[in-house]
Formats: structure tokens, sequence, C-alpha cells
């Protein structure tokens, strides 16, 4: 134990304490379980410690901050720390990338049946894992997805500027204002497009040479390890699944040809299905349909997105759309909080059921959206909102 209170001590003086996401405040810190979820790379492990450094004294043995893939777990099991920590009067235990540790779920369920006066907290990269995990578990266990940086997120981070957060409500009905705040303290354009192409994981401030790789990495591993172990993926397919992942990143998103998309990676089309919904779940893709409601399992998707529009930039072997990224980048911040769904004739996105988004450069017209009551235009390149043309980066403002 000794030895993981002296790894978790030098980590948090690692830590830096100048920047915390705003999402710190949308967790419930006191819930008797808890589990931050997301991509790998968007600042889960840092949450954490940020967390543990702010309440409590340097050197307390009260919590104990454990990744699960150091050494250490080759040889020692998570309910034999838990146990340890707890007779000694620990109080919070937080397991790191718990998906890297074999048969966590088990071991975690009876952790907390064993000693529920413990409080844990747990975070994973692999979503594909913890989706899977026990039934029983993620009953007792709160829940968080936490997104790579919003636009308004990457200001703060890399270029210092502090800016509130609107609801979608708020940047709809109060637009001519909010924009009027942002342009007295920057030129939002002159942003909007770094952020599109590195600004959506925090790592890019620590790795920008690496930046691109460093995605592409990650997509590896989903794709290598993951869908082979956790969804019974064929090796053999991985490479196509590849493929797949490069043809989309270059297609401007239009109706989806799966029949076109399968013969173009040599793959079934009810394979293809099955594997499009793999990524999404894995966060890799965004698929949307013009009717949620009466979505089928194996039901081709009517738009398929990449999750974020970095994503586009490190997979894409050609030069990347602009109207794909623009929509992208839409799809990626309003899936997070409201429901999206693919418009077909009606403009190009139906948010929550009630309004409708047409994506565009500046000269966008409303003609495909006229006569649609609470529709807008988001447009690009434009730093005021004119009438229900409101600028693209404004939906970067909703968290």
């Amino acid at each position: 134990m000794d030895a993981l209170f002296e790894r978790q001590d030098a980590l948090l003086r690692a830590t830096s304490m100048t920047i915390i996401r705003s999402f710190m405040e949308q967790v419930n810190w006191s819930a008797p379980m808890l589990c931050i979820r997301g991509p790998r790379g968007v600042g889960k492990s840092t949450l954490l410690r940020q967390y543990v450094k702010s309440h409590f004294a340097e050197g307390s043995e009260d919590v104990l901050y454990c990744s699960m893939d150091w050494v250490y777990f080759s040889q020692h099991s998570m309910l034999e720390v838990a146990e340890k920590f707890y007779k000694h009067g620990g109080k919070l235990l937080i397991f790191d990338e718990v998906h890297k540790y074999e048969n966590w779920s088990r071991e975690v369920k009876e952790v907390a049946e064993t000693y529920p006066q413990l409080q844990l907290m747990l975070s994973g990269s692999s979503l594909l894992k913890l989706l899977d995990g026990d039934v029983d578990l993620s009953r007792r266990c709160r829940g968080y997805d936490m997104p790579g940086l919003s636009f308004r997120e990457y200001l703060q981070f890399y270029k210092g500027i502090e800016l509130p957060a609107y609801s979608l409500e708020e940047v709809l009905g109060s637009a001519k204002k909010i924009a009027a705040e942002v342009n007295k303290v920057c030129r939002p354009l002159q942003h909007f497009h770094e952020y599109l192409k590195f600004g959506y994981y925090p790592f890019y401030l620590t790795n920008p040479l690496d930046y691109y790789a460093l995605i592409e990495q990650t997509v590896n591993y989903v794709v290598d390890v993951e869908l082979p172990q956790q969804r019974k993926v064929s090796p053999v397919n991985c490479r196509k699944i590849k493929a797949l992942l490069n043809v989309l990143s270059q297609l401007v998103p239009y109706d989806v040809d799966i029949s076109k998309l399968s013969s173009s990676i040599g793959l079934q089309r009810n394979t293809v299905i099955e594997y499009l919904n793999h990524l999404k779940d894995a966060k890799l893709l965004h698929l949307l349909f013009s009717d949620l409601v009466s979505v089928k399992k194996m039901q081709k998707p009517d738009k398929i997105y990449l999750e974020n529009p970095n994503l586009l930039y490190a997979l894409a072997t050609t030069p990347v759309k602009t109207g794909t990224v623009r929509e992208c980048f839409v799809v990626n911040q309003l899936s997070l909080a409201h429901t999206v769904e693919y418009g077909k004739t009606q403009g190009d996105f139906r948010v929550d059921g009630k309004w409708t988004f047409e994506v565009g450069g500046e000269s966008k017209s409303f003609d495909q959206i006229a006569d649609i009551p609470n529709s807008f235009i988001l447009a690009d390149d434009i730093e005021s909102p004119r009438s229900n043309k409101l600028p693209l980066w404004m939906i970067g403002f909703l968290y």
C-alpha cells in the first residue's frame, strides 16, 4: 500500500490546477459509485486527480488513486487493495483506466457489496468494455460521458480567453448579445478553424507534433484490440474497418449508400451495419437517422459522421471537405445534450424534435427551410448573427 500512496503523491504533485474543465461541476461527486467514461485523451485521469487535489490535504490517506495499467496490479487484485485501504480507514478509492483490468466489473461489484461505506470512482477510455460491463453494476453506478473540448473550452485552454457556456435556447434566443460579448474579447473566426483541426483533445498542448499520430493510435487500439476482444470481430476484418473509416473521412455526408460502402471495402451489407454500430459505441462515429422512434436494430443510418472534426483531419488521406467538417462539428457539439436527427428534405438536422438547422457557408440561403418554423442557418465565416442566420462557431459554446 505504501507504494501506491507514494505513486499517488507523485502524480498529484505533477497535476496542474491552472485550468479545470467545467465538466467538473456536472458530476455528482458525492455519489456512492460513479464512472467517468469517454474517449482516450479527453482528460478523465486529470479530472479525477484534480478532484483529489482540491478536496483532500496533501499526503492524505483517506483517498487512494490507482491506475489499473500499473504493474502493481499484475500481482495484486482490486479486491485486495480495497480490503487493505478500507481497514486502514480509507474513504474514497479511485480505479482509473478500469477497463484494462480483467473481470473488473465483477470485482468492483464485490468491493461495493463488501465495503458499502467505501466511495468508489471509476474511469475508462474503452467505451466498449464499459458498455458491455455487468448489468447489475450499471444500475448501481452513476455514469458520466466526458467529451473533448468545446470551442469555448479551446479558447480557454489554448488562448487564455475565459467565456461562459450557454444553453442552446440561449444561443438561439440571444445570439446577437452573445456574439457581441464574444467579439469584445476575441475574433472568433481567427481561432475557430484552428479548433476544427486540432482543438478537440487537450493533449495537443503537450505534444503538438504527434497530435494526429496519437489520435490514429487511439483508433488503431479500438479497432485492433477492443473490437476483437469485446465484439468478437474477426481480426481479419480489422484492416477493412480501418478502410471503412478512411472512406467515411473522405465522403461528403449525403444519404448513405450501404451497398456502395460494402463493395468498396469487401464486406457484406449487414456486416457493415453491425460494424458501424460498434464504431458508434466506441465513440468513433455518429450515426444519424431521420426518425429515431422507428429505428430498427439492423437499419442503415441515413447519415454517418466521424465523432469529431479532428478525427477527420487525422484519418483522411485526401483534403477534407469543408462541408463535411462543418456538419461533423455541429453533430458533435449538439449530440452531447440533445437528440439530433437527419432532416432529410427539411434542413440538415432536426434537433429535439423542434428546431431545424441548415449548415453552410456565409452565402447559404433560406430556400430549403423558408417555410419551416423554428429554423436556423448555421453559417461559417460570419462573426455576428443576421436574423436567423447564426455564426457556426456559436454552437461551440454549449458546454
